[in-house]
Protein backbone atom coordinates (compact mmCIF):
# COMPACT_ATOMS: atom_id res chain seq x y z
CA UNK A 1 0.00 0.00 0.00
CA UNK A 2 1.37 3.41 -1.00
CA UNK A 3 2.11 5.94 1.72
CA UNK A 4 -0.68 8.25 0.54
CA UNK A 5 -3.17 5.39 0.89
CA UNK A 6 -1.97 4.73 4.43
CA UNK A 7 -2.35 8.40 5.29
CA UNK A 8 -5.80 8.47 3.73
CA UNK A 9 -6.79 5.90 6.36
CA UNK A 10 -4.71 7.14 9.30
CA UNK A 11 -5.00 10.92 8.84
CA UNK A 12 -7.85 11.90 6.53
CA UNK A 13 -10.50 9.45 7.74
CA UNK A 14 -10.20 10.39 11.45
CA UNK A 15 -10.13 14.07 10.49
CA UNK A 16 -13.38 13.71 8.56
CA UNK A 17 -14.94 12.09 11.62
CA UNK A 18 -13.89 15.14 13.62
CA UNK A 19 -15.00 17.73 11.07
CA UNK A 20 -18.17 19.67 11.80
CA UNK A 21 -18.78 20.38 8.10
CA UNK A 22 -17.25 17.63 5.96
CA UNK A 23 -19.09 14.31 5.83
CA UNK A 24 -17.08 12.58 3.13
CA UNK A 25 -13.73 12.83 1.34
CA UNK A 26 -13.17 10.52 -1.61
CA UNK A 27 -9.65 10.42 -3.06
CA UNK A 28 -8.56 7.76 -5.55
CA UNK A 29 -8.86 6.61 -9.14
CA UNK A 30 -12.13 6.57 -11.10
CA UNK A 31 -13.87 8.52 -8.35
CA UNK A 32 -15.83 10.75 -10.74
CA UNK A 33 -18.10 7.80 -11.43
CA UNK A 34 -19.09 7.86 -7.75
CA UNK A 35 -20.06 11.52 -7.45
CA UNK A 36 -23.77 10.73 -7.68
CA UNK A 37 -23.45 8.19 -4.84
CA UNK A 38 -21.67 10.75 -2.67
CA UNK A 39 -24.32 13.41 -3.32
CA UNK A 40 -27.06 10.94 -2.44
CA UNK A 41 -25.39 10.34 0.92
CA UNK A 42 -24.95 14.01 1.83
CA UNK A 43 -28.13 15.72 0.58
CA UNK A 44 -31.75 14.82 -0.21
CA UNK A 45 -31.86 17.28 -3.13
CA UNK A 46 -32.13 15.89 -6.65
CA UNK A 47 -31.48 19.11 -8.55
CA UNK A 48 -27.83 20.10 -8.88
CA UNK A 49 -26.01 23.10 -10.27
CA UNK A 50 -22.54 22.48 -11.70
CA UNK A 51 -20.34 25.56 -11.28
CA UNK A 52 -17.01 25.66 -13.03
CA UNK A 53 -14.80 27.43 -15.53
CA UNK A 54 -14.02 26.10 -18.99
CA UNK A 55 -10.73 24.53 -17.86
CA UNK A 56 -12.21 22.78 -14.84
CA UNK A 57 -15.22 21.57 -16.76
CA UNK A 58 -12.96 20.33 -19.53
CA UNK A 59 -10.99 18.30 -16.99
CA UNK A 60 -13.86 16.64 -15.13
CA UNK A 61 -17.20 18.21 -15.99
CA UNK A 62 -18.53 15.80 -18.59
CA UNK A 63 -17.92 12.59 -16.57
CA UNK A 64 -19.57 14.22 -13.55
CA UNK A 65 -22.50 15.38 -15.67
CA UNK A 66 -22.91 11.93 -17.20
CA UNK A 67 -22.95 10.10 -13.89
CA UNK A 68 -25.41 12.56 -12.40
CA UNK A 69 -27.82 12.34 -15.31
CA UNK A 70 -27.55 8.55 -15.36
CA UNK A 71 -28.50 8.55 -11.65
CA UNK A 72 -31.58 10.65 -12.35
CA UNK A 73 -30.42 14.04 -11.10
CA UNK A 74 -31.76 17.17 -12.76
CA UNK A 75 -28.72 19.16 -13.80
CA UNK A 76 -27.89 22.71 -14.83
CA UNK A 77 -24.58 24.50 -15.09
CA UNK A 78 -22.75 27.83 -15.06
CA UNK A 79 -19.37 27.74 -16.80
CA UNK A 80 -17.16 30.82 -16.56
CA UNK A 81 -14.75 31.54 -19.43
CA UNK A 82 -11.00 31.16 -18.99
CA UNK A 83 -10.10 34.17 -21.09
CA UNK A 84 -9.73 36.20 -19.02
CA UNK A 85 -9.15 33.87 -16.09
CA UNK A 86 -11.73 34.07 -13.28
CA UNK A 87 -10.56 36.38 -10.50
CA UNK A 88 -10.46 35.44 -6.85
CA UNK A 89 -12.83 38.20 -5.83
CA UNK A 90 -16.40 38.52 -4.63
CA UNK A 91 -17.64 40.09 -7.86
CA UNK A 92 -16.62 36.97 -9.80
CA UNK A 93 -18.70 34.84 -7.42
CA UNK A 94 -21.88 36.80 -8.01
CA UNK A 95 -23.19 34.66 -10.93
CA UNK A 96 -22.94 31.60 -8.68
CA UNK A 97 -24.59 33.31 -5.72
CA UNK A 98 -27.49 34.67 -7.79
CA UNK A 99 -28.22 31.28 -9.31
CA UNK A 100 -28.29 29.60 -5.90
CA UNK A 101 -30.37 32.37 -4.35
CA UNK A 102 -33.00 31.94 -7.07
CA UNK A 103 -33.78 28.33 -6.11
CA UNK A 104 -33.51 27.04 -2.56
CA UNK A 105 -33.45 23.31 -3.35
CA UNK A 106 -30.54 23.51 -5.78
CA UNK A 107 -27.46 21.63 -4.61
CA UNK A 108 -24.18 23.28 -5.74
CA UNK A 109 -21.19 21.40 -7.11
CA UNK A 110 -17.85 23.07 -7.71
CA UNK A 111 -15.68 21.56 -10.46
CA UNK A 112 -12.21 23.04 -10.81
CA UNK A 113 -9.12 24.18 -8.99
CA UNK A 114 -8.57 26.81 -6.33
CA UNK A 115 -10.29 29.95 -7.55
CA UNK A 116 -13.47 28.19 -8.65
CA UNK A 117 -13.69 26.30 -5.36
CA UNK A 118 -13.34 29.53 -3.38
CA UNK A 119 -15.94 31.34 -5.49
CA UNK A 120 -18.45 28.51 -5.05
CA UNK A 121 -17.62 28.17 -1.35
CA UNK A 122 -18.41 31.85 -0.78
CA UNK A 123 -21.58 31.75 -2.91
CA UNK A 124 -22.86 28.63 -1.14
CA UNK A 125 -22.19 30.14 2.28
CA UNK A 126 -23.99 33.35 1.35
CA UNK A 127 -27.03 31.23 0.49
CA UNK A 128 -26.63 29.01 3.57
CA UNK A 129 -26.12 26.01 1.30
CA UNK A 130 -23.86 22.99 1.59
CA UNK A 131 -21.83 22.17 -1.49
CA UNK A 132 -19.64 19.43 -2.95
CA UNK A 133 -16.28 20.18 -4.52
CA UNK A 134 -14.65 18.16 -7.30
CA UNK A 135 -10.94 18.96 -7.30
CA UNK A 136 -9.21 18.97 -10.68
CA UNK A 137 -5.63 19.85 -9.63
CA UNK A 138 -3.42 19.67 -6.55
CA UNK A 139 -3.01 23.42 -6.82
CA UNK A 140 -3.83 24.74 -3.32
CA UNK A 141 -4.87 23.83 0.22
CA UNK A 142 -8.35 25.37 0.29
CA UNK A 143 -10.55 22.54 -0.99
CA UNK A 144 -11.28 21.37 2.57
CA UNK A 145 -10.81 24.64 4.45
CA UNK A 146 -13.56 26.73 6.02
CA UNK A 147 -12.35 30.03 4.57
CA UNK A 148 -12.44 31.65 1.14
CA UNK A 149 -9.45 33.89 0.33
CA UNK A 150 -11.08 36.44 -1.94
CA UNK A 151 -10.58 40.11 -2.70
CA UNK A 152 -13.22 42.51 -1.43
CA UNK A 153 -12.97 46.11 -2.62
CA UNK A 154 -9.48 45.32 -3.91
CA UNK A 155 -8.20 43.95 -0.57
CA UNK A 156 -7.63 40.21 -0.29
CA UNK A 157 -8.85 38.62 2.92
CA UNK A 158 -9.77 35.13 4.06
CA UNK A 159 -13.54 35.31 4.47
CA UNK A 160 -15.03 32.92 7.06
CA UNK A 161 -17.32 30.50 5.25
CA UNK A 162 -18.01 26.78 5.55
CA UNK A 163 -16.01 23.81 4.33
CA UNK A 164 -17.68 21.63 1.68
CA UNK A 165 -19.92 18.85 2.86
CA UNK A 166 -17.96 16.51 0.59
CA UNK A 167 -14.91 16.49 -1.66
CA UNK A 168 -14.19 14.16 -4.56
CA UNK A 169 -10.73 13.97 -6.14
CA UNK A 170 -9.89 11.70 -9.06
CA UNK A 171 -6.14 11.14 -9.08
CA UNK A 172 -6.03 10.48 -12.82
CA UNK A 173 -7.61 13.89 -13.44
CA UNK A 174 -5.28 15.61 -10.98
CA UNK A 175 -2.16 13.89 -12.34
CA UNK A 176 -3.16 15.00 -15.85
CA UNK A 177 -3.60 18.64 -14.82
CA UNK A 178 -1.03 21.03 -16.29
CA UNK A 179 2.25 20.32 -14.51
CA UNK A 180 2.58 23.94 -13.45
CA UNK A 181 -0.70 23.74 -11.50
CA UNK A 182 0.48 20.87 -9.33
CA UNK A 183 3.79 22.72 -9.01
CA UNK A 184 1.84 25.68 -7.64
CA UNK A 185 0.20 23.37 -5.12
CA UNK A 186 3.66 22.23 -4.09
CA UNK A 187 4.54 25.89 -3.54
CA UNK A 188 1.45 26.43 -1.42
CA UNK A 189 2.29 23.41 0.72
CA UNK A 190 5.96 24.39 1.06
CA UNK A 191 4.76 27.68 2.53
CA UNK A 192 3.71 25.77 5.66
CA UNK A 193 7.40 25.50 6.58
CA UNK A 194 7.82 29.24 7.04
CA UNK A 195 4.25 29.67 8.35
CA UNK A 196 5.08 27.47 11.32
CA UNK A 197 8.20 29.52 11.92
CA UNK A 198 5.93 32.55 12.24
CA UNK A 199 3.68 30.67 14.64
CA UNK A 200 6.70 29.75 16.78
CA UNK A 201 7.54 33.45 17.05
CA UNK A 202 3.97 34.37 17.98
CA UNK A 203 3.98 31.64 20.61
CA UNK A 204 7.32 32.74 22.03
CA UNK A 205 6.20 36.34 22.66
CA UNK A 206 2.80 35.35 24.04
CA UNK A 207 0.66 36.60 21.13
CA UNK A 208 -0.81 33.31 19.85
CA UNK A 209 0.08 30.00 21.52
CA UNK A 210 0.74 27.02 19.28
CA UNK A 211 -2.21 24.65 19.06
CA UNK A 212 -0.71 21.19 19.40
CA UNK A 213 -3.48 19.46 17.47
CA UNK A 214 -3.14 21.71 14.43
CA UNK A 215 0.65 21.68 14.71
CA UNK A 216 0.89 17.90 14.82
CA UNK A 217 -1.68 17.38 12.07
CA UNK A 218 0.48 19.33 9.64
CA UNK A 219 4.05 19.22 10.90
CA UNK A 220 4.32 15.50 11.61
CA UNK A 221 3.89 14.67 7.94
CA UNK A 222 4.82 17.86 6.07
CA UNK A 223 8.21 16.67 4.87
CA UNK A 224 6.78 13.37 3.65
CA UNK A 225 4.22 15.28 1.57
CA UNK A 226 7.03 17.36 0.06
CA UNK A 227 9.46 14.45 -0.34
CA UNK A 228 9.33 13.92 -4.11
CA UNK A 229 9.33 17.24 -5.96
CA UNK A 230 10.63 15.69 -9.18
CA UNK A 231 7.66 13.33 -9.15
CA UNK A 232 5.34 16.34 -9.07
CA UNK A 233 6.97 17.85 -12.15
CA UNK A 234 6.81 14.52 -13.98
CA UNK A 235 3.15 13.92 -13.19
CA UNK A 236 3.89 10.81 -11.10
CA UNK A 237 0.54 9.77 -9.65
CA UNK A 238 1.77 8.59 -6.25
CA UNK A 239 3.83 11.76 -5.74
CA UNK A 240 0.88 13.95 -6.66
CA UNK A 241 -1.42 11.87 -4.46
CA UNK A 242 0.97 12.42 -1.57
CA UNK A 243 0.92 16.17 -2.26
CA UNK A 244 -2.86 16.20 -2.44
CA UNK A 245 -3.19 14.35 0.87
CA UNK A 246 -1.02 17.06 2.41
CA UNK A 247 -3.05 19.91 0.94
CA UNK A 248 -6.27 18.24 2.08
CA UNK A 249 -4.93 17.77 5.61
CA UNK A 250 -3.86 21.41 5.85
CA UNK A 251 -7.37 22.49 4.87
CA UNK A 252 -8.80 20.35 7.66
CA UNK A 253 -6.31 21.78 10.15
CA UNK A 254 -7.51 25.27 9.28
CA UNK A 255 -11.11 24.22 9.88
CA UNK A 256 -10.26 22.70 13.27
CA UNK A 257 -8.21 25.67 14.41
CA UNK A 258 -10.76 28.21 13.20
CA UNK A 259 -8.39 30.32 11.11
CA UNK A 260 -5.69 30.03 8.46
CA UNK A 261 -2.86 30.31 11.03
CA UNK A 262 -1.75 26.66 10.49
CA UNK A 263 -1.22 27.44 6.79
CA UNK A 264 -0.41 31.11 6.40
CA UNK A 265 2.20 33.55 7.63
CA UNK A 266 4.55 36.12 6.16
CA UNK A 267 4.82 34.01 2.99
CA UNK A 268 1.12 34.63 2.31
CA UNK A 269 1.36 38.29 3.23
CA UNK A 270 3.97 38.67 0.50
CA UNK A 271 1.90 36.63 -1.95
CA UNK A 272 -1.27 38.58 -1.20
CA UNK A 273 0.47 41.87 -1.91
CA UNK A 274 1.44 40.61 -5.37
CA UNK A 275 -2.05 39.23 -5.93
CA UNK A 276 -3.67 42.52 -4.95
CA UNK A 277 -1.30 44.28 -7.34
CA UNK A 278 -2.43 41.76 -10.00
CA UNK A 279 1.21 41.01 -10.68
CA UNK A 280 1.84 39.58 -14.14
CA UNK A 281 4.84 37.95 -15.75
CA UNK A 282 5.04 37.26 -19.48
CA UNK A 283 1.52 38.71 -19.69
CA UNK A 284 0.13 36.04 -17.34
CA UNK A 285 -1.23 36.71 -13.90
CA UNK A 286 0.91 35.10 -11.21
CA UNK A 287 -0.87 32.18 -9.58
CA UNK A 288 -1.36 32.08 -5.81
CA UNK A 289 0.77 28.97 -5.27
CA UNK A 290 3.62 30.39 -7.34
CA UNK A 291 3.50 33.62 -5.32
CA UNK A 292 3.44 31.65 -2.06
CA UNK A 293 6.41 29.54 -3.16
CA UNK A 294 8.50 32.65 -3.79
CA UNK A 295 7.13 34.25 -0.62
CA UNK A 296 8.18 31.17 1.33
CA UNK A 297 11.77 31.37 0.06
CA UNK A 298 11.89 35.08 0.87
CA UNK A 299 10.51 34.46 4.36
CA UNK A 300 12.90 31.57 5.02
CA UNK A 301 15.77 33.85 3.96
CA UNK A 302 14.61 36.21 6.73
CA UNK A 303 14.55 33.27 9.13
CA UNK A 304 18.03 32.19 8.01
CA UNK A 305 19.22 35.66 9.00
CA UNK A 306 17.30 35.59 12.30
CA UNK A 307 18.61 32.16 13.32
CA UNK A 308 22.20 33.43 13.20
CA UNK A 309 21.63 36.46 15.42
CA UNK A 310 23.01 36.93 18.93
CA UNK A 311 20.71 39.08 21.03
CA UNK A 312 22.78 39.07 24.21
CA UNK A 313 23.59 42.77 23.89
CA UNK A 314 20.14 43.96 22.81
CA UNK A 315 19.29 47.14 24.73
CA UNK A 316 15.55 46.83 25.30
CA UNK A 317 15.11 50.35 26.65
CA UNK A 318 16.85 51.92 23.65
CA UNK A 319 14.96 49.79 21.13
CA UNK A 320 11.60 50.73 22.65
CA UNK A 321 12.44 54.44 22.87
CA UNK A 322 13.64 54.51 19.24
CA UNK A 323 10.62 52.64 17.87
CA UNK A 324 8.46 54.74 15.51
CA UNK A 325 5.05 55.69 16.87
CA UNK A 326 1.75 54.82 15.20
CA UNK A 327 1.57 58.09 13.28
CA UNK A 328 5.02 57.52 11.78
CA UNK A 329 4.14 53.95 10.85
CA UNK A 330 0.93 55.02 9.14
CA UNK A 331 2.90 57.60 7.16
CA UNK A 332 5.35 54.90 6.09
CA UNK A 333 2.48 52.57 5.19
CA UNK A 334 1.06 55.24 2.88
CA UNK A 335 4.47 55.62 1.23
CA UNK A 336 4.87 51.92 0.41
CA UNK A 337 1.23 51.16 -0.49
CA UNK A 338 0.03 53.51 -3.21
CA UNK A 339 -3.42 52.02 -3.78
CA UNK A 340 -5.85 53.92 -1.55
CA UNK A 341 -8.23 51.00 -0.97
CA UNK A 342 -5.42 48.65 0.03
CA UNK A 343 -3.74 51.31 2.16
CA UNK A 344 -6.96 52.10 4.04
CA UNK A 345 -7.57 48.45 4.88
CA UNK A 346 -3.92 47.94 5.83
CA UNK A 347 -4.11 50.96 8.13
CA UNK A 348 -6.95 49.30 10.02
CA UNK A 349 -4.84 46.16 10.40
CA UNK A 350 -1.88 48.19 11.64
CA UNK A 351 -3.97 50.03 14.21
CA UNK A 352 -5.26 46.73 15.55
CA UNK A 353 -1.79 45.26 16.07
CA UNK A 354 0.07 48.39 17.16
CA UNK A 355 1.32 48.11 20.74
CA UNK A 356 2.13 50.66 23.44
CA UNK A 357 5.71 51.00 24.77
CA UNK A 358 5.15 49.00 27.94
CA UNK A 359 3.79 46.00 26.06
CA UNK A 360 6.64 46.42 23.57
CA UNK A 361 9.13 46.18 26.43
CA UNK A 362 7.40 43.12 27.88
CA UNK A 363 7.43 41.33 24.53
CA UNK A 364 11.11 42.00 23.98
CA UNK A 365 11.99 40.69 27.42
CA UNK A 366 9.85 37.61 26.83
CA UNK A 367 11.52 37.09 23.47
CA UNK A 368 15.03 37.38 24.94
CA UNK A 369 14.18 34.87 27.66
CA UNK A 370 12.78 32.46 25.08
CA UNK A 371 15.45 32.97 22.43
CA UNK A 372 17.90 30.14 23.29
CA UNK A 373 15.13 27.54 23.14
CA UNK A 374 13.35 29.25 20.24
CA UNK A 375 16.55 29.46 18.22
CA UNK A 376 17.07 25.71 18.61
CA UNK A 377 13.49 25.01 17.53
CA UNK A 378 13.85 27.21 14.45
CA UNK A 379 16.98 25.32 13.42
CA UNK A 380 15.15 22.03 14.03
CA UNK A 381 11.91 22.74 12.16
CA UNK A 382 12.84 25.22 9.43
CA UNK A 383 14.72 24.14 6.35
CA UNK A 384 17.07 26.79 4.98
CA UNK A 385 15.84 28.94 2.12
CA UNK A 386 18.22 27.50 -0.48
CA UNK A 387 17.14 23.92 0.22
CA UNK A 388 13.45 24.79 -0.12
CA UNK A 389 14.17 26.82 -3.25
CA UNK A 390 15.80 23.78 -4.84
CA UNK A 391 12.79 21.64 -3.92
CA UNK A 392 10.43 24.17 -5.49
CA UNK A 393 12.43 24.34 -8.69
CA UNK A 394 12.46 20.55 -8.97
CA UNK A 395 8.67 20.55 -8.58
CA UNK A 396 8.25 23.13 -11.33
CA UNK A 397 7.31 26.01 -9.04
CA UNK A 398 9.06 29.41 -9.09
CA UNK A 399 11.35 29.95 -6.12
CA UNK A 400 13.00 33.34 -6.70
CA UNK A 401 11.47 36.80 -7.22
CA UNK A 402 13.05 37.24 -10.65
CA UNK A 403 11.15 34.20 -11.90
CA UNK A 404 7.86 36.02 -11.47
CA UNK A 405 9.12 39.39 -12.67
CA UNK A 406 9.90 40.97 -9.27
CA UNK A 407 12.99 43.16 -9.16
CA UNK A 408 15.12 43.91 -6.12
CA UNK A 409 13.44 47.30 -5.61
CA UNK A 410 9.99 45.80 -6.09
CA UNK A 411 10.72 43.10 -3.53
CA UNK A 412 11.89 45.65 -0.96
CA UNK A 413 8.68 47.62 -1.41
CA UNK A 414 6.67 44.40 -1.13
CA UNK A 415 8.37 43.44 2.12
CA UNK A 416 7.60 46.79 3.67
CA UNK A 417 4.01 46.78 2.43
CA UNK A 418 3.32 43.15 3.34
CA UNK A 419 4.27 43.80 6.95
CA UNK A 420 1.21 46.05 7.31
CA UNK A 421 -1.62 44.12 5.65
CA UNK A 422 -2.37 41.55 8.38
CA UNK A 423 -2.72 41.80 12.12
CA UNK A 424 -1.43 38.21 12.40
CA UNK A 425 1.93 38.17 14.20
CA UNK A 426 4.77 37.09 11.88
CA UNK A 427 8.48 37.61 11.49
CA UNK A 428 7.70 41.07 10.11
CA UNK A 429 6.31 42.11 13.50
CA UNK A 430 9.20 40.62 15.44
CA UNK A 431 11.73 42.45 13.26
CA UNK A 432 9.86 45.71 13.82
CA UNK A 433 9.81 45.17 17.58
CA UNK A 434 13.53 44.35 17.57
CA UNK A 435 14.27 47.47 15.53
CA UNK A 436 16.01 45.29 12.94
CA UNK A 437 13.68 45.43 9.95
CA UNK A 438 16.08 47.24 7.63
CA UNK A 439 19.04 45.05 8.56
CA UNK A 440 17.06 41.88 7.88
CA UNK A 441 15.60 43.16 4.61
CA UNK A 442 19.06 44.20 3.42
CA UNK A 443 20.31 40.68 4.10
CA UNK A 444 17.47 39.22 2.02
CA UNK A 445 18.24 41.47 -0.93
CA UNK A 446 21.87 40.39 -0.77
CA UNK A 447 21.21 36.67 -0.58
CA UNK A 448 18.36 36.20 -3.05
CA UNK A 449 18.97 35.76 -6.76
CA UNK A 450 18.12 38.60 -9.09
CA UNK A 451 20.06 37.41 -12.12
CA UNK A 452 18.53 36.37 -15.41
CA UNK A 453 19.32 32.65 -15.00
CA UNK A 454 17.27 32.12 -11.87
CA UNK A 455 15.50 29.13 -13.36
CA UNK A 456 18.68 27.12 -13.33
Amino acid sequence: MALWQQQLTKIIAPAVERSLAIQEILIGKNTLQRVADVITRVTPHRKVLLMSDSAGFGAAGQPVLNTLQHAGFVTSSIILPNNPLPKADINSAEPFRKALAAETKLFPISIGSGVINDLVKWAAFQCDRNYLTVATAASMDGFTSAGAPLAKDGFKITIPTRAPIAMVADLDVIANAPAKMNGWGYGDLAGKISAFGDWMLADAVGVEPIDEDAWNLVQRNLLSWLANPRGIARGHTDSIAQLFIGLTTVGLAMEFYGSSRPASGADHQIAHMWEMEELKYNERKINHGAAVGVGCVVTLTLFDWLKEQDFCNLDVKTVVSNSPNLEARIQHLREVISDEKIASKAEQELIEKNIHPELHRQRLEQFLAAWPTLQSRLFKYLKCAEEVANMLLQAGCPAYPKQIGVSRDHLLQTLHAASYIRRRYTIFDLLHELGLTESAFASVLTKLRFTTNDSQ
